[in-house]
C-alpha cells in the first residue's frame, strides 16, 4: 500500500496531535518513580495519618531522593523554582495548569484547587485527591484514600486529558519550530532563497538532514515525502531535549508515553507506506527454502516491532539514566558539605552537562536517522529474484 504525500502528512499531523493525550497526564515513568520511592518512603507511609501527612523527620538523602523523583515526574503545575522563608515554610514559584477529567461528564478546572498533596479539589460536586502525580476520586471533602498492602491506592481514576507540565511543553516546542520554521520559509521566498535571521543557523541543520540522512537512507526516488517528518521528529526531539537541560525540571523525552508515541508514528509510516518487495522479503523470503522461509516469517515480522520498540526505549532509557546521573552527582554537593568533596561532584556534575548536551543532539539524530533507515527499506526496490534466475 503506497500513501500519497498529502495522506503521509495527515497522519503525521494526526498522530503527533495526540501525543499530549498519550501521556494521560500521568507519570508514566511509574518505574523509576517506584524506585525511587522505595529508598525513602517504606517508614513514611507507616506513620501517614488520615490524610497521608508523614510526621517522620526528612535526612539530606531523603530530599534528594525526592527532588530527582520529582523532577522525573510530570506534574499538574509548572513549578519554576523553590525557596524556604526564615520560619522554614516551603514556597513555590509558577503557575497552575488547567485539569481537564472525564467522570460522569466533562471537569475542567486549575490545578491550584489541589493546593497540595493533602488537600481535595471539589468540582460539580465531586471530591478527587492528588496522590504521588495521580489524580483520584475520593467520597467526601475530607475523604481519605484507601490503601491496599503495598500502599498503592483502590480509588477510582478519572480519565484525564489534563495540560501537564510536559504537555505544556510539547504545546511550547510546537509553537517555537511552528513560528521558527515559518520565518525559514518566508525570508526563502523574500530573499531569493537566502535564509536570513535565525534562519541561517538553521538551515544547514535543515540541509544536513536533507543530504546526509533522508537521501542516502531513503534514496532520490523517495526521501521527498518522508521530509516534513524527518525534519519534524528531529528538530521536536532535540528541542524538548534542551529544554530538559534547564533547571525547570522538563523531563518530556525522558515520558516513556511519549518515546512510544514516537516510536509509533514511525512504525505507522513505514507500514503503511511499504511497497510489496518489503512484505515479500517478510513474508515469503526470495531465494531461501520453502521451510525456511515458514521460520524465518515470524522472526521477520517480529523483527518489525522491535526496530520501532528499540526507538523508544533508546531515547527513554538514555534521557532518564542521563537526569539521574546529573541530578545524582548534584545532591552529592550537599552530602559531603565540605571543601573537597563539593568541589569534585561540581566538577563531575558540569562534565556531564557538557555531555548531555551532546547526548540531546546525538539522541535526536539517531532516532531520525533510525526511522529513515526503516523507510528506506520499506521503500526499496529489490531484484534478488531477476538476478537469481540470470545467475542460473
Amino acid at each position: 500500500m503506497v500513501f500519497s504525500n498529502k495522506s503521509l502528512q495527515f497522519i503525521t499531523a494526526l498522530l503527533v496531535a495526540c501525543l499530549p493525550i498519550a501521556t494521560n497526564a500521568n507519570p508514566v515513568n511509574d518505574s523509576v518513580a517506584t524506585t525511587v520511592e522505595t529508598t525513602h518512603e517504606k517508614v513514611a507511609h507507616d506513620t501517614e495519618n488520615a490524610h497521608g501527612e508523614s510526621n517522620e523527620p526528612k535526612d539530606i538523602k531523603t530530599e534528594i531522593s525526592e527532588f530527582i523523583n520529582h523532577h522525573l515526574m510530570d506534574s499538574y503545575d509548572f513549578n519554576i523554582m523553590g525557596y524556604k522563608d526564615d520560619s522554614g515554610e516551603q514556597h513555590h514559584v509558577g503557575f497552575p495548569l488547567p485539569v481537564i477529567l472525564l467522570d460522569n461528564g466533562l471537569h475542567i478546572f486549575s490545578s491550584s484547587k489541589f493546593h497540595n498533596e493533602h488537600e481535595t479539589a471539589e468540582v460539580d460536586g465531586n471530591f478527587y485527591k492528588l496522590h504521588h502525580g495521580k489524580i483520584y476520586k475520593v467520597d467526601s471533602a475530607d475523604g481519605a484514600l484507601t490503601l491496599d498492602d503495598k500502599h498503592h491506592p483502590t480509588n477510582t481514576k478519572p480519565l484525564d486529558f489534563s495540560i501537564t507540565k510536559n504537555v505544556f511543553m510539547i504545546f511550547v516546542v510546537a509553537l517555537i519550530m511552528f513560528f521558527l520554521f515559518r520565518g525559514l520559509a518566508k525570508s526563502y521566498g523574500k530573499n531569493n532563497s537566502i535564509a536570513t535571521g535565525a534562519g541561517r543557523f538553521f538551515e544547514p541543520i535543515v540541509l544536513y538532514v536533507r543530504d546526509e540522512i533522508a537521501i542516502p537512507n531513503i534514496g532520490e526516488k523517495h526521501y521527498k515525502k518522508y521530509m516534513s517528518y524527518l525534519l519534524t521528529i528531529f528538530f521536536f526531539i532535540w528541542f524538548l531535549n534542551i529544554f530538559g537541560l534547564t533547571p525547570l525540571g522538563i523531563n518530556v523525552t525522558g515520558n516513556i508515553a511519549i518515546t512510544a508515541c514516537l516510536a509509533l508514528i514511525t512504525y505507522l509510516i513505514t507500514t503503511f507506506t511499504a511497497k510489496k518487495d518489503y512484505w515479500g522479503h517478510i513474508f515469503w523470503m526470495p531465494g531461501v527454502p520453502t521451510l525456511m522461509k515458514f521460520v524465518l516469517m515470524p522472526i521477520e515480522l517480529l523483527g518489525t516491532i522491535i526496530k520501532p520498540f528499540s526507538l523508544m526505549i533508546r531515547l527513554y532509557a538514555n534521557i532518564v539514566a542521563g537526569h539521574i546521573v546529573l541530578m545524582s552527582l548534584i545532591g552529592l554537593m550537599f552530602i559531603f558539605k565540605n571543601w573537597l568533596g563539593s568541589s569534585l561532584s561540581f566538577l563531575l556534575s558540569f562534565a556531564i552537562s557538557l555531555i548531555e548536551i551532546l547526548v540531546a543532539l546525538l539522541q535526536a539524530y539517531i532516532f531520525t536517522m533510525l526511522s529513515a533507515l526503516y523507510f528506506g527499506s520499506a521503500v526499496e526496490e529489490h531484484h534478488h529474484e531477476e538476478a537469481h534466475e540470470g545467475h542460473h
